[in-house]
């Protein structure tokens, strides 16, 4: 285990239930400090439930939190180092920008000059300067997103929290906001803990992230490594498009109903199943001769997707992610070449 020395959050054996409902099961999760950390999953897998117990506002039924090496498992959210974002921004209607970023200094006492000093700089380094007196209705979501989280970061939080509060944004904004919250993140060097249901998110953001279900952490890492080196079937099919292929091993390879194919790493399983992402499978004209790992397919059906080609080859049907330069279309024969180190056997069992 990473030293506590080093860790904005450590999340030991977290439990809860709601109305005899298991939200969480065991939960343990570490974060380290300045670090951008997500919690991603479908809806109902208990992501917002372990962001609310981090927070404060839900008490596990059984395990401990800790921030910054202190436990505060039973510490009210008000005595945390912690602020939280949420998805509808929660901004007080009758207060202006000034303010609402003003107000959680103001309810701790500080002086008003430290106030002003502090809210000036926040709204500087989100550049809503000059926006000080409006109203929130009169802000873009984009700009109400901000002055959330000019609100949160005014109190120099250890832990910054983000409830999904990109999911109203329309996806130009959102693409914007993302790279905004990624530079401020960078800049400021305070450890962000994001949830979401966005893959697309969740991989732009992350410096690593937790893919949740049914309650359960079922796999943590780096996007890059979680993308390409999936422990089971539903990370894979999660965080993008997969072929998913019964397989069974055979010696030094693996029988597929594609053919036999040669993995970089052996299967621990007898029988189980591949994975192999669209866009790692190669697409050729012709297959070298003898080569291992190369199948010749027909194309079923062709999407085009502006910078990429989707097609669907069978036998399969197999899916191939290409430059959308080519022309390929139904009834056209192509050579798939399968990558070794591209195949991952996943290890679930088979369903």
């Amino acid at each position: 285990m990473t030293g506590q020395i080093e860790l904005g959050l450590l999340v030991a054996q977290a439990r809860k239930s709601f109305g005899g409902q298991l939200a969480l099961r065991d939960v343990d999760l570490e974060v380290l400090t300045g670090e951008f950390f997500t919690l991603l999953g479908p809806s109902g897998c208990g992501k917002t439930t372990l962001l609310r117990i981090i927070a404060g506002l839900e008490l596990p039924d059984s395990g401990r939190i800790f921030l910054g090496g202190r436990e505060v498992t039973h510490l009210p959210a008000a005595k945390r180092q912690v602020n939280t974002v949420f998805q509808s921004y929660a901004l007080f209607p009758h207060l202006n920008i000034f303010e609402n970023v003003a107000f959680g200094l103001k309810a701790r006492s500080f002086e008003p000059d430290e106030i002003k000093r502090r809210v000036g700089d926040s709204l500087d380094m989100l550049e809503l300067t000059g926006l000080e007196k409006r109203l929130p209705h009169q802000l873009s979501g984009g700009q109400k997103q901000r002055v959330a989280l000019a609100r949160a970061l005014v109190n120099e939080p250890e832990i910054l929290l983000l409830d999904e509060p990109m999911s109203a944004l329309d996806a130009h904004l959102r693409t914007q906001v993302q790279e905004e919250l990624r530079r401020l993140q960078r800049r400021l060097g305070t450890t962000f803990i994001l949830v979401t249901h966005d893959q697309d998110e969740a991989m732009v953001l992350s410096d690593r992230l937790a893919v949740m279900k049914d309650g359960q952490v079922i796999q943590t890492g780096a996007p890059r490594s979680v993308y390409s080196k999936p422990t089971n079937q539903f990370v894979a099919e999660f965080l993008g498009a997969a072929n998913i292929l019964p397989a069974r091993r055979d010696g030094d390879q693996v029988v597929t109903d594609l053919g036999p194919l040669r993995l970089s790493e052996a299967p621990r399983w007898q029988e189980g199943r591949l994975a192999i992402r669209p866009e790692r499978i190669q697409l050729e004209d012709e297959s070298p001769g003898g080569a291992f790992n190369w199948i010749r397919a027909r194309v079923r059906e062709a999407v085009y997707r502006g910078e990429s080609l989707d097609l669907w080859l069978d036998p399969g049907p197999v899916r191939v992610r290409t430059d959308s330069r080519g022309h390929l279309g139904p009834g056209d024969q192509v050579s798939l070449f399968f990558p070794p180190d591209a195949l991952v056997a996943l290890d679930d069992q088979p369903m």
